[in-house]
């Protein structure tokens, strides 16, 4: 096999998708930075029970693994930030109040999260640590379409759930560990049949709730009909509600929003509300987010917390193709003149190049449509002529 061919599902960043998910990036950052986060950079390598917390069987199955040759521990390559800005805020920031992260890297699957995707996406994401309260939950939202709208991703449908409806129904019914699991996956893929089935030997009032979460989904008036079908118990009132408010607080800023209470990915990671961007052009979530308050335990530290992330190449994707900004080409000379209007316009934000070749065979590759030529004693800048 050639030495030049790359892993499956990884790919190189060539010049143009290279240039433009930086200057993505560095957008989306700023707009975080104006909003009030503070930018942290955690390893790509941790050791492996660091990044392996909660939601820990399915990070173990995500994530690549070596050993230390210094310590003789297991390494973990990142498969996802989110836990490594966790344990900054809960260990080395040590903050009492409310805390606003942001992040940007890449991390490294060991299977590709859906079709047509890399291995190593370039996570980008913000979190919200030390409050419990829906106005940060709306915060992290707002944020996180504001970011798919200063990219250019326009039509975004988002669909908003809560883990603690669910929690809440299995915790009354007090079931066993074993049947929450099987309950979880039946739920995830909507397999009503398969949820009839364990629900055989529960209480009437829990299989008829539990039944009914595959058919909750739809738009905002979901909520409703979860309010006739569903216990009215505290958890599940208080969820419903908080759902309504940002739905009504998200459909200014979407071009859909939805409920789906059979939604529980993260459930094991996420504690309250989880909510998903998608887009026509993608068959996967294009960002994703929620509410983990028990994360911080892991490190010593329990904290409310909220976020939300994405991955610039898979938005890359989304976007209309778009050619680099051409430069001016300067012809190799060591004239002081030539030499001080080169810097001057490498000032002013333009690209020059110099052509060290001096063959117009190459210039097409050197992407400049302008030139630097001389006349009457000074460099001007003009067209290149074909």
């Amino acid at each position: 096999m050639p030495n030049w061919l790359l892993p499956e599902y990884i790919q190189d960043m060539l010049p143009e998708e290279a240039w433009r998910i930086e200057g993505m990036r560095a957008s989306v950052l700023e707009l975080l930075r104006r909003s009030g986060y503070q930018l942290v950079a955690p390893p790509l390598l941790e050791y492996a029970e660091a990044l392996l917390i909660n939601d820990g069987h399915d990070m173990d199955l995500r994530s690549f693994k070596l050993v230390d040759q210094l310590s003789g521990r297991t390494l973990a390559l990142r498969a996802d930030i989110t836990p490594q800005v966790a344990r900054i805020d809960a260990h080395l920031l040590n903050r009492q109040g409310v805390a606003r992260l942001c992040y940007a890297g890449s991390v490294l699957h060991t299977q590709p999260a859906g079709l047509m995707r890399t291995r190593e996406p370039l996570q980008i994401g913000a979190e919200l640590y030390g409050h419990a309260g829906l106005d940060s939950d709306l915060e992290v939202q707002r944020l996180m379409m504001q970011s798919l709208s200063l990219l250019g991703v326009e039509g975004v449908h988002i669909d908003l759930g809560h883990v603690a409806v669910f929690r809440a129904l299995v915790q009354r019914a007090e079931i066993s560990e074993a049947l929450e699991i099987a309950l979880f996956n039946a739920l995830q893929s909507k397999d009503v049949p398969a949820v009839r089935e364990l629900v055989g030997g529960l209480p009437k009032s829990t299989q008829d709730a539990l039944l009914a979460l595959p058919q909750l989904y739809g738009g905002v008036e979901v909520l409703q009909r979860a309010q006739q079908v569903l216990p009215d118990c505290d958890e599940v009132r208080a969820a419903l509600n908080q759902l309504q408010q940002a739905a009504l607080q998200l459909q200014p800023l979407a071009a859909s929003v939805g409920i789906d209470l059979a939604e529980l990915r993260g459930y094991h990671y996420h504690s309250g509300m989880v909510f998903a961007a998608y887009h026509a052009g993608s068959h996967d979530a294009i960002a994703l987010g929620g509410r983990y308050d028990d994360v911080g335990k892991s490190f010593g530290r329990a904290r409310s917390a909220t976020g939300f992330s994405m991955d610039l190449r898979q938005l890359h994707g989304l976007l209309e193709p778009q050619a680099l900004p051409r430069g001016i080409l300067a012809p190799l000379n060591d004239d002081v003149a030539l030499q001080e209007t080169i810097a001057r316009l490498r000032a002013q934000g333009q690209a020059v190049v110099v052509d060290m070749l001096g063959d117009a065979a190459h210039h097409a590759e050197l992407n400049c449509d302008r030139e630097l030529v001389q006349r009457n004693g000074s460099w001007q800048v003009a067209e290149i002529k074909h």
